[in-house]
């Protein structure tokens, strides 16, 4: 396909925000609402999409392509090479034109920028580090920058991109080499991987660095060289990459870490298979964030499954809450699910589904039980379980004491004792506490599966579901309490 070069940039803006879409970093808004005489302020749909940050926030982007020709023919992907459809690309100038207009009108914080890949890996990743660059030096731009990085591409310029943005990420897209082989032959995990092991090496050899520099923030020993660079790093030993400026004023590498996605439903893999290799990557590779995108059936390939239900939103949805589970509450993959039980229960979240299947730990009384004991009890947090070992420091605490400190009670009822005594009388038994818990769950889960259309799908998102969503419910998807 030929490239449109001569398309004006709201042209250019609407197709290539278009086809980020399907990358799950962050929601789009998808709404345009203009200005009134009586009111303030209006919406731009293209390319604006949320994100979350670690406290909560929310944080509007630009999320764009570069550009969606690729020599790819991924045969999932809407811009494989093989599709008709229209071809444009950015130039470094229009993207930085769009990411400051944008922000001066507040629109946004800041810019999520991804690509398919002109000519070749090492063409697009000049490209993007001349977009960066003039961001950061020209335009003098601050806010947050998340970029991908482009597999097969020269590590030097993964490298100096990495000093220019804030996250970067590699999407591994298929868990396993056989689903890579099948449906995106054009790509091997050696080059998905050989990247995301560079930019790992690069932020621990500037952590050893600031360690060894004594300073506060990113700083250097007095009579270093300004030429750090990554020349002291495992991954590429005996390189200098320059720096403008060094010291305090110097930028971190990736200092928000890097990120991937995985597409849930394309390939025959189970649940397990993929929260296994998830855990890997976050014991490995160090991952901030594995995300997860429900498969979408966008081109007739008769290599590509076709879904009865639709893209699987509630399979995506209960991966997400099983990777919390992985990064902030010590549980493990294996004990989660294993090779008799591969999938999780589509009516009960991974945290109630394991204490179910282990009801000889419990109930835990509150008032005795360890931080990490506390974290297994369904309905308790990493900040509610905190906040009852604080509190509990200065007394015995109470149901009523609990549900002030944000336990949802409606699930750790069944779990937990206060001095010994239960809520209401209960019986610890499988069969009855699942009957309990499974009514309002069930709904939910109906609801997602026969949601009459896609939109894609984050753990901090509320789903639209029919039924009313309490207060309580939105606490959980907000601070990823199960």
């Amino acid at each position: 396909m030929l490239l449109q070069e001569t398309m004006e940039l709201q042209e250019k803006l609407r197709i290539l925000s278009d086809a980020a879409k399907y990358d799950v970093a962050c929601t789009s808004s998808g709404v345009t609402r203009g200005g009134k005489k009586d009111g303030l302020g209006n919406t731009f749909a293209s390319g604006i999409c949320h994100s979350f940050s670690a406290d909560g926030r929310c944080i509007s982007l630009l999320k764009i392509l570069f550009t969606n020709q690729c020599i790819q023919d991924c045969k999932y992907c809407i811009n494989r090479r093989s599709n008709d459809v229209v071809r444009t690309a950015f130039t470094p100038e229009e993207v930085c034109t769009l990411t400051m207009e944008f922000y001066r009108r507040n629109y946004i914080e800041g810019l999520f920028l991804s690509s398919g890949i002109l000519h070749s890996p090492n063409y697009t990743m000049e490209l993007i580090y001349q977009t960066l660059y003039r961001l950061r030096n020209e335009c003098h731009f601050n806010g947050y920058i998340h970029v991908k990085a482009i597999p097969g591409a020269d590590a030097g310029l993964v490298e100096q991109v990495g000093f220019l943005a804030d996250r970067m990420s590699v999407n591994l897209e298929l868990p396993t080499a056989a689903g890579l082989a099948a449906l995106a032959p054009g790509k091997t995990r050696e080059k998905i991987l050989a990247p995301m092991r560079q930019v790992q090496r690069g932020i621990a050899a500037q952590n050893v660095r600031y360690l060894e520099s004594g300073e506060k923030g990113y700083g250097l020993r007095q009579g270093t060289s300004s030429r750090i660079g990554m020349a002291n790093s495992v991954s590429h030993p005996g390189r200098n990459v320059w720096l403008p400026e060094s010291g305090r004023t110097g930028r971190n590498f990736v200092p928000a870490g890097q990120s991937t996605q995985m597409i849930v439903g394309a390939t025959p893999e189970n649940d397990y298979q993929m929260i296994r290799v998830a855990e890997a990557l976050y014991q490995n590779y160090d991952l901030k964030r594995v995300f997860y995108s429900a498969f979408v059936r966008i081109n007739d390939d008769s290599a590509l499954p076709v879904l009865a239900g639709g893209p699987p939103l509630l399979r995506e949805h209960r991966l997400y809450q099983a990777d919390w589970l992985l990064r902030f509450y010590g549980f493990r993959a294996e004990e989660l699910l294993s090779e008799k039980k591969p999938n999780f229960n589509v009516l009960l979240d991974p945290k109630c589904d394991w204490a179910l299947r282990h009801l000889e730990q419990f109930p835990v009384e509150i008032n005795r039980a360890d931080y990490h004991t506390l974290l297994r009890v369904p309905g308790l947090g990493v900040n509610s379980a905190r906040r009852i070992v604080a509190a509990r420091r200065g007394a015995v605490l109470n149901f009523a004491d609990l549900k002030k400190l944000g336990v949802v009670l409606k699930r750790a009822l069944y779990f937990i004792t206060c001095s010994g005594r239960t809520m209401y009388p209960i019986r610890l038994d499988e069969n009855y506490i699942t009957s309990q818990l499974i009514g309002t769950e069930h709904q939910k889960s109906w609801e997602l599966e026969h949601h009459a259309s896609y939109r894609q799908l984050s753990l901090f998102d509320d789903y639209h579901i029919a039924a009313p969503v309490t207060s309580a419910d939105r606490e959980s998807v907000r601070t990823g309490t199960l």
